[in-house]
Formats: structure tokens, C-alpha cells, sequence
């Protein structure tokens, strides 16, 4: 009879714990989202037309948003992924326009393109030491710049407009493929991190890269996987939405920058406890999608959106620090509970000898 008391007990408080708000704080703030414009809105917000327009505009902010969760988890930033998203869509828009490329073939190069722009910035993250904020500018603004030569500042449709739209138009009853790509590659990337060895030694490297390298992680391995996994997603994202668009442009990228980041962060105070996951970060792109979506239909200023996505970005950076110095005080104070135990233990020892020697 005890143990099941214990058993209802254990599964009662795992049951609060994650329900807490502190867990999933982000899923109440949306309920409340809904809640608040369905009564301001009634006749146009709470309805399946309005729930499937968030989900479909917002699969490619949520593949650009999981594209930063590797890095990110790996204590790395990439801010060349609207720069990268950006000359994906021009790059095989190109292909299309001025070879003979299948939409298959041009979308492999395309692939095979960002791995470079990935190892790139690996390079010089890793190899020259440059910090991956930097470094990630400065790439994003090169790459910007071969995008505009590429382009000549102009959007590029030629072949992209027949049978290679189909990357992003097939949608099932309302929802459009790119929502499911979203869900593979936020399925794809939580096996990877919470079920595999090199996933738990990119958060290890991402938490604290010195002590990860002593142990024998290969950090610089890792953060370049992470970069080029980065770019290849991001470069995704943008073949997706060249094919949903019917045209590559080449000024499109920085419009998913802050959504993407503000996805991500929030993401990171959900479910994992700081720490950067993809099924928190979907949670949180959907939840500023759904506010964005709310704030216009009820009539608000179209500068609403921005507002409401900086405001997001802020707070959840904020969350994230403070989720993390709370993991790394309970640490450190493990640490030192560990090192008086292990001195206690060393005198008991000593004196024990000394009384034998007696």
C-alpha cells in the first residue's frame, strides 16, 4: 500500500511539475492569447480558417527558428540565416532560370551550396577564432552581397513558377506541405539532441565549452556540425518559400530574423528548462505567430506585429538567462556539496588511520 502511495506521489508531483508555470508558461500565455481576441474578435479570430493561415505562414518563420536551435544549443549564434534563406531562394531560382537543372537536381546543388556557406562560417568561427556573433554578421553581409550580384536586385521566377512550386503548394484539407517539413525537422533535431551522444555533447559544449573539451567532447567538431546544420535548414526555408512565392528574391531574408530568434529563446523557457529545444521553440514561433495574426485582425496598426515580436525577444532573452543562472547555481552549489563531502570523507580517513596507528 506504501509503495503505491509513493508511485501516485512521484507521478502527482511530475504531473505539476510539468504543468508548472515556469514549464510551460508560454502554452498559458497562448491559451490566453486565444482567449482574449476571440472575445475581442469573435466573428473572425476563433475560427479553423484563421488556426490554418497561422500554421501556414508561419512553417517557413518555424524552419528558420528550429535552424537556430543547434547552434544556439552549442553556445553558438548564426545570424546569417535571413542572409542564407535569402540566396537559397535566389540560387535555385537561378538554376532554374538559366539551366536546364530538374527542380530535384537544382535543389541539391542549392543544399550542397549552404554546406559551404556553413563550413565557412565554421572556418571562421573555429579556425580563425572569430566570435560567431561577429562572424555571422560579417558572412550574412557578404552573402547579401552575392545574393544582390546574383539577382540584380531583382526577383527571379523563370521555371520556378511551374512544376517546382509543388516543394510548397501541396497542402492536405487547408494545411500546406511546409507545415509539415516544420514538424519533421522539429522531430528530426529532438531525436538528435535528447536522444544521441553528440546531441548531449552539444548542449555539454553549449553549457560550458572548457569543462566539455577536458572531458573529451569534440567541441570544435560539434559547433562546426552545428553552423553548416544551421545553414542547410535555413537554405531549406528559403527554397521552400521561393517555390511558395513562385519566385526568388533577394531581400526577404532579414523580415525572419527577429521572429526566428524570438522563437527560438522563447523556446528555450519551455519544456527543457533553458536550454535550446525544438519543440519549445515551434511552441514559441506558433505563439508569436497567433499574436501577430490576432493583433490585425482586430484592426490594429500594421507596426503592431514588430512591436509585439520585439517585446517577445526581449523578455524571453531575459527568461533564458535567468532560467540558465539558476541551473548553474544549483551546480555550483552540487559542487561544492560534493568537494566538503569528498574533504570530510579524506579527514575521516586520516583520522581513522592515525587511530589505528595508535
Amino acid at each position: 500500500m506504501a509503495d503505491v502511495s509513493e508511485t501516485r506521489a512521484v507521478t502527482r508531483a511530475r504531473v505539476q511539475r510539468w504543468l508548472s508555470v515556469r514549464n510551460i508558461g508560454a502554452i498559458y500565455v497562448w491559451i490566453l492569447i486565444v482567449i482574449l481576441f476571440s472575445i475581442i474578435s469573435p466573428s473572425t479570430f476563433p475560427t479553423e480558417d484563421t488556426a490554418k493561415s497561422i500554421l501556414n505562414q508561419y512553417a517557413i518563420t518555424g524552419l528558420v527558428a528550429l535552424s537556430l536551435v543547434v547552434p544556439l544549443a552549442a553556445g553558438v549564434y548564426d545570424l546569417s540565416i535571413g542572409a542564407t534563406l535569402a540566396f537559397a531562394g535566389i540560387f535555385v531560382a537561378y538554376l532554374l532560370q538559366h539551366t536546364s537543372m530538374s527542380p530535384a537536381l537544382a535543389g541539391v546543388v542549392t543544399i550542397a551550396a549552404c554546406v559551404v556557406i556553413g563550413g565557412v562560417n565554421a572556418f571562421v568561427v573555429t579556425v580563425l577564432r572569430v566570435n560567431s556573433f561577429i562572424a555571422t554578421l560579417g558572412s550574412g553581409a557578404i552573402l547579401a552581397a552575392i545574393t544582390s550580384a546574383l539577382s540584380g536586385d531583382q526577383a527571379l521566377t523563370g521555371r520556378v513558377a511551374g512544376e517546382y512550386t509543388n516543394l510548397a503548394t501541396t497542402n492536405a484539407s487547408g494545411v500546406q506541405i511546409p507545415v509539415v517539413y516544420m514538424l519533421i525537422v522539429m522531430v528530426a533535431l529532438g531525436y538528435w539532441l535528447e536522444r544521441t551522444e553528440s546531441g548531449r555533447q552539444l548542449y555539454a559544449t553549449g553549457f560550458n565549452p572548457e569543462t566539455a573539451r577536458l572531458t573529451g567532447v569534440p567541441v570544435t567538431r560539434l559547433v562546426s556540425l552545428s553552423l553548416v546544420t544551421s545553414a542547410c535548414i535555413s537554405g531549406f526555408a528559403g527554397m521552400v518559400l521561393a517555390a511558395q512565392v513562385s519566385a526568388g528574391a533577394p531581400d526577404v531574408g532579414a523580415a525572419y530574423l527577429i521572429p526566428a530568434f524570438s522563437g527560438a529563446f522563447l523556446g528555450a523557457t519551455q519544456l527543457r528548462g533553458g536550454r535550446f529545444n525544438p519543440w519549445g521553440t515551434v511552441i514559441g514561433v506558433l505563439l508569436l505567430g497567433t499574436g501577430n495574426v490576432a493583433l490585425l485582425i482586430s484592426g490594429g496598426p500594421t507596426w503592431t506585429p514588430h512591436l509585439f515580436e520585439g517585446t517577445v525577444l526581449i523578455a524571453a532573452v531575459a527568461l533564458t538567462a535567468l532560467e540558465r543562472d539558476v541551473i548553474r547555481g544549483r551546480l555550483r552549489g552540487w559542487r561544492s556539496r560534493r568537494s566538503r563531502q569528498l574533504v570530510q570523507r579524506e579527514l575521516d580517513l586520516r583520522g581513522a588511520g592515525e587511530m589505528g596507528g595508535r
